[in-house]
């Protein structure tokens, strides 16, 4: 005899089907700077650079190590979160080698007087630098400079280098794979005492997450046409590209890693060629607040 299926055993295996081909909403995660009035965050800083340069067959090295301790002391945090927090760096120690020479080093913590060349950082150390009012985005609302910044600053922020801030966050929830951009303008000094605007764009793009921290990976296309070896050689000391990992919960970059290995040859004649070589990277040693008030950290 034939078994009859009742309406509701068809039915099943038909919901079934549409709910695979339907698949879940997409997940997303929302990226925003949180801080808190009194606290006081910390990161360790490390820089470190290497460059090689031939010109008319004598070759030059020079290699460069900075590490610090970075600071912000948040002051005001307002209802919408924009935050305004004082920036300065505790300490600081410095190596250079070039060919040829014994190494200098200059550490603030030990070292009374700064050796040549080392005079303006040693000024820079334990004194606020800049006061800064920033957005829950990384959008920079105020900025208050007590020490000049470098002429050679980018005119954007740009990882790595001194404008650099934090990266800014995407204005809507984003799903992983999410990447979104900014203009940027970097000012190449020419010989002849002009300048070479270079138009540039940075991507950051949202790769994963993982236990609550997005890694954000961050890269830098150049726009403008580049046949000149001699603004390429000062352009590739501008470009950065590496990861930042992001604290989703507590509002915050935990650790960032740059990178830049690049060549070129001609900048100074046919014979000539600089290999560039550098590694930005930061650590937080802060505990970041979990939630407002009794869990931030304070000096």
């Amino acid at each position: 005899m034939r078994k009859l299926l009742c309406p509701a055993a068809v039915a099943l295996p038909v919901l079934f089907v549409l709910a695979v081909f339907a698949g879940e909403p997409e997940k997303t995660y929302t990226l925003r700077y949180q801080f808190h009035p009194g606290e006081t965050i910390r990161w360790d800083v490390e820089h470190r650079s290497k460059v090689r340069a031939t010109v008319s067959g004598s070759t030059q090295t020079t290699e460069t190590l900075s590490i610090s301790m970075k600071v912000w002391r948040v002051s005001e945090v307002r209802p919408d979160g924009t935050a305004t927090f004082e920036h300065r760096v505790e300490w600081v120690d410095m190596r250079q080698i070039l060919t040829g020479r014994s190494e200098v080093r200059y550490d603030s913590r030990t070292d009374e007087k700064p050796p040549a060349g080392f005079e303006s950082a040693a000024k820079s150390v334990d004194v606020p630098l800049s006061v800064i009012t920033m957005d829950v985005r990384g959008n920079i609302i105020g900025r208050r400079d007590m020490k000049p910044r470098p002429s050679a600053a980018p005119d954007k922020q740009t990882p790595g280098h001194d404008g650099w801030i934090t990266i800014p966050l995407p204005e809507k929830p984003a799903p992983v794979g999410y990447t979104w951009t900014i203009p940027q303008n970097i000012d190449i000094p020419l010989p002849s005492g002009g300048v070479k605007r270079i138009k540039a764009v940075q991507k950051f793009k949202l790769e994963e997450v993982k236990t609550g921290v997005a890694v954000i990976r961050v890269s830098t296309d150049i726009l403008t046409p580049i046949s000149d070896p001699a603004i390429e050689s000062q352009l590739i000391q501008r470009e950065s590209a590496g990861r930042v990992w992001f604290d989703i919960d507590a509002g915050r970059v935990l650790r960032q890693q740059m990178d830049t290995d690049k060549h070129v040859v001609g900048f100074r004649g046919d014979a000539s060629s600089i290999h560039y070589v550098n590694r930005f990277s930061e650590r937080i040693v802060t505990r970041p607040a979990r939630t407002a008030g009794k869990d931030a950290k304070r000096d």
